[in-house]
């Protein structure tokens, strides 16, 4: 049996996570979910989630930059995306989240969002998990964005977005 050392091919992986509570408002405008950087993340072996951005852009305080919510794939291929989404208890009628190619406006690419779901709140804790595959670029960089309609800001408290690229023939 022959292995490839070559660190390009296989399966790369990049999984985020953020237990920091994230205020997110009202409304039918899609917010990104942020991320910290470094020690605070889970894995990040190919680089697809940096401070120092592709194009040059440097998050200050990941908080606060809706850049720290990117993941840039670090190889072409087929991307399975994940997340998964706990929120607040509050007066909700409806709970949105999505997964978007370029949700900036950064590329000569299209904002392309996919997975989107809207549903109704649940009787116990609003937890969610999502998975999806999309073809994947380096240079196009994906996100996860949540919303809701409760009557004011309510928390997102624990999210994770993942995102794991196989080999495309």
């Amino acid at each position: 049996m022959q292995t490839n050392a070559n660190a390009e091919s296989g399966v790369h992986v990049c999984s985020l996570k953020s237990d920091t509570p994230q205020l997110i408002r009202p409304g039918t405008t899609y917010q990104i979910v942020r991320f910290p950087f470094g020690s605070a993340e889970p894995f990040d072996r190919f680089g697809m989630h940096q401070v120092e951005q592709p194009d040059g852009h440097v998050v200050d305080d990941w908080a606060a930059d809706d850049r720290s919510g990117l993941i840039w794939p670090s190889k072409p291929g087929w991307g399975h995306l994940y997340a998964m989404i706990q929120w607040e208890s509050g007066d909700y009628t409806e709970l949105r989240d999505q997964f978007v190619r370029d949700p900036l406006g950064l590329t000569s690419e299209p904002e392309d969002t996919t997975a989107t779901e809207h549903r109704g709140p649940t009787p116990g804790g609003q937890y969610y998990v999502k998975s999806h595959g999309i073809f994947v670029h380096p240079g196009t960089p994906l996100a996860l964005r949540v919303t809701h309609n409760a009557s004011g800001p309510r928390r997102l408290t624990l999210a994770e977005f993942k995102l794991v690229i196989h080999d495309a023939a």
